[in-house]
C-alpha cells in the first residue's frame, strides 16, 4: 500500500480563496468544486485564520491564537511543576539533620 499525499495549499491560494468565499456570494461547495480543494477546507480555513487585509496576509484566528497560548502556559505550568517538585525533594535531603553515629 502506498503512503497517502496531501496536497498542501500556500498562504496566497488560501487568501485567494477566503476572499473569494466572502466576496463571491457562491456556496462553500460550489467554491470548493471550482478551486478543486478537498469538501470542508474552507470552513476549517475560514476558523483557522482571519484574513488581514491592510498586509493581504493571513493572520491566525482569535480562536487559534488562544489555542496555541493555551498550550504554551500548560507546557510552562508543566516544567514549572517538575522545578517546584525537584526543589521539594532537595529542601527535604539538605533539611535533615546528619547523623553522628552515636544512634541516638
Amino acid at each position: 500500500m502506498g503512503t497517502r499525499k496531501y496536497r498542501t495549499y500556500s498562504q496566497e491560494f488560501k487568501l485567494e480563496a477566503l476572499g473569494l468565499l466572502e466576496r463571491s456570494g457562491k456556496s462553500v461547495a460550489a467554491l470548493e468544486r471550482e478551486l478543486g480543494i478537498t469538501t470542508g477546507l474552507l470552513p476549517k480555513w475560514k476558523q483557522r485564520y482571519r484574513v488581514n487585509k491592510a498586509e493581504q496576509s493571513l493572520e491566525p484566528s482569535d480562536l487559534m491564537a488562544a489555542q496555541a497560548e493555551l498550550r504554551r502556559v500548560k507546557r510552562e505550568l508543566a516544567i514549572v511543576s517538575q522545578e517546584r517538585d525537584i526543589l521539594k525533594k532537595a529542601i527535604a535531603i539538605f533539611s535533615k539533620e546528619p547523623s553522628n553515629g552515636t544512634g541516638s
